[in-house]
């Protein structure tokens, strides 16, 4: 090939490699120009966004709680400014030696220590927890000035939960307590709106009106978008959304008369619920003993959980909404208003009281073996005879007993605003067939359908149950639903708004039989088991005392008080409402183990309807005897409400 031909080839050689090279070159422009287009343009929104939150954080602003406050305004939860010494486990490689290096520099006390262990163990590693909750400033500052050498440990300003009454009402109001796992689980059924309200949010309602009212309480939270380092550290503030404080729950309680109720029962146990009959507004929502709910705000240590949930005195239990007992003789007006509206007995009815009633070979007994002689729906009341009401509960038969006692509410939920209210039982064939296993202990035999009568056997019923009940005789015959929420107030607006409350439902019960079962229950009072307490009293009340076995004594045994334990005695109950010709209260109270009625329970209702109807608070001497089960009317000189210290000064 001539030499000029060789030329010519490498020279076109060159050039398809130079635009080859050119190719391949435009070709990568296009694809960077393509990918710069995706980039910038089409996915501009979202990578500007990944960009802001490189250098930007989002900070949850938790709200303030609103606070709980009773019928009068005076306040029963609220929070307190603190700040805390909290530490974040997974930040920090040394814990044991942090523990230790902070004990140098604040007082850690073993309940600081032993609660943030057991919250380490309920925890995220990345959780902050709190070792102390309360600063003082020099502790502060001591710590403020070592932060740098400890590593996950923080000062943060919070909101302590605080109860400033302590024990009283606390089965009422609640707590709330740290959001665990269990309730993490429960949350992820939340509406996605409501679940983004709980960004760091550490707490919940966990009880009582804490845990009822939680979404009126809890307040919106809010976001503080920060500008961060590449480390993480704040520079400054871009934008605010402030956080909206809960609103703040009036309830329907009486502190006051709370306090004053849980003074009369003292160390002994029980439960009192007072209600106004014509709303079902709660008054007083008692059960004894009682407990601190501090103890619970930011978890209670071991030796605390452990004397409260092992005590034999059950403090923990709301004997007003779950403790079940039987009704005793307080059962026996509901049974008369039964015989009347069934048409098997008349007011003028009568049956012989010998002491005692015979079914078959077995003797049915009554309280003391007296004999009252001729009776009739009054004396049978007011003198509390058991005989008349054997006969009747045998008349009746067990399922018309249970179909009558239903709608008054025995052994169903009362509908209150509160959880963990228990049914109770109101025993029927049907409820015996579904409650045991073997046949010959679900067949129905004629002996229990009368213990039934006098309210033993299987009765068991709350306190508030009974005064439900109760409410309904006083009231014409309407159902109430009772209720503890009276108004919120938003932290924005100038007054409280009125909560919405069921209506009541009229059972139908005809005006004279009702007028004759609360006339006999008046004469409780005047002429009865209960004249002694009422005495000299200024305004005329009904009501009904009560004697409850806690164990069954053979017929063939005289009860002895003094001969069982404590626990096996009888208990002491008494249903009452005042004033007699229009009821603006009704209480249910019993104190376990104490028994006769008119002893115990009889005297603190007396007191109540003294403090609500006279404006009337007994004196120290009373409240002491009282706690006693020593007195009957009040003794020494009661002082006017407004006159007692408040807050109070005692336990």
């Amino acid at each position: 090939m001539p030499l000029h031909a060789q030329v010519d080839q490498r020279i076109a050689q060159q050039r398809r490699r130079a635009w080859v090279a050119l190719a391949l070159a435009l070709g990568l422009l296009a694809l960077l120009g393509a990918r710069a287009w995706v980039l910038q343009v089409l996915h501009h929104e979202r990578y500007a966004a990944q960009a802001e939150g490189n250098r930007t954080a989002v900070v949850p602003l938790v709200p303030p709680r609103g606070r709980i406050l009773d019928r009068h305004g005076l306040v029963l939860a609220d929070d307190l400014p603190v700040y805390a010494l909290e530490i974040t486990p997974g930040r920090t490689p040394d814990l044991e030696g942090t523990l230790q290096r902070l004990a140098e520099l604040v007082e850690l006390t073993p309940r600081d220590l032993q609660r943030f262990r057991r919250l380490r163990a309920e925890s995220k590693r990345h959780d902050p927890l709190p070792l102390k909750t309360r600063l003082s400033e020099r502790e502060m500052a001591r710590v403020a000035a070592q932060l740098w050498q400890l590593p996950g440990v923080d000062i943060q300003a919070r909101r302590l939960r605080r109860y400033p009454l302590g024990e009283t009402a606390a089965h009422a109001i609640g707590y709330i307590g740290r959001i665990s796992e269990r309730d993490r689980t429960l949350m992820e059924d939340w509406p996605e709106e409501r679940l983004a309200n709980y960004r760091g949010s550490t707490h919940i309602g966990k009880l009582g009106v804490e845990a009822a009212q939680e979404e009126r309480l809890h307040g919106r939270t809010g976001l503080e978008r920060l500008e961060t380092t590449a480390t993480g550290r704040a520079v400054r503030r871009l934008d605010i959304t402030p956080p909206q404080a809960g609103d703040d729950v009036q309830l329907t309680l009486d502190i006051r008369l709370q306090h004053l109720i849980e003074r009369l029962y003292g160390p002994r146990r029980g439960a009192l619920v007072a209600l106004d009959p014509r709303n079902g507004q709660v008054l007083a929502l008692v059960s004894m003993p009682t407990f601190d709910p501090n103890l619970f705000v930011d978890g209670i240590d071991a030796d605390n959980w452990r004397a409260l949930n092992e005590s034999i005195e059950r403090p923990l239990l709301n004997r007003a909404l779950r403790g079940t007992y039987p009704p005793g003789s307080t059962y026996k007006p509901f049974m008369a208003l039964a015989a009347l509206e069934l048409g098997l007995r008349t007011p003028q009815t009568t049956v012989l009281d010998p002491g005692y009633w015979m079914l078959g070979n077995h003797r049915f007994r009554s309280h003391g073996e007296h004999a009252l002689g001729m009776v009739d729906l009054r004396r049978s009341i007011a003198l509390s005879s058991n005989v008349y009401y054997y006969t009747l509960a045998h008349d009746m038969g067990v399922q018309a007993i249970h179909d009558f006692m239903a709608p008054l509410g025995f052994g169903q939920l009362t509908g209150i605003d509160l959880p963990g209210e228990v049914r109770g039982v109101l025993p029927s064939p049907a409820w015996k067939r579904a409650t045991y296993r073997k046949p010959e202990q679900q067949r129905w035999h004629p002996g229990e359908t009368i213990s039934l009568g006098i309210g033993q056997g299987y009765n068991s019923f709350t306190m508030l149950q009974l005064a439900t009940a109760l409410a309904a005789l006083t009231n014409g015959g309407q159902r109430v639903t009772p209720h503890l929420a009276l108004a919120s107030r938003p932290a924005t607006a100038a007054a409280p708004v009125a909560l919405p409350a069921a209506a009541p439902r009229a059972l139908g019960y005809r005006p004279e039989n009702l007028r004759a079962v609360l006339d006999a229950m008046v004469a409780v009072t005047t002429e009865g088991t209960a004249a002694r307490v009422f005495a000299g009293a200024p305004y005329r009340s009904g009501g009904k005392t009560g004697t409850a076995q806690a164990v069954t004594i053979g017929q063939r045994e005289r009860y002895d008080a003094q001969r069982l334990a404590e626990f096996q005695r009888d208990h002491s109950l008494y249903i009452g409402f005042a004033p007699a010709e229009a009821p603006t209260v009704v209480v249910a109270a019993i104190v376990e183990n104490a028994g006769f009625g008119a002893a115990h329970a009889a005297p603190i209702v007396r007191r109540v309807f003294d403090y609500l109807l006279l404006g009337l608070y007994p004196s120290e001497e009373d409240i002491a005897a009282t706690q006693k089960g020593q007195t009957a009317a009040p003794i020494g000189t009661p002082r006017r409400i407004d006159d007692v210290a408040w807050p109070p000064n005692h336990p």
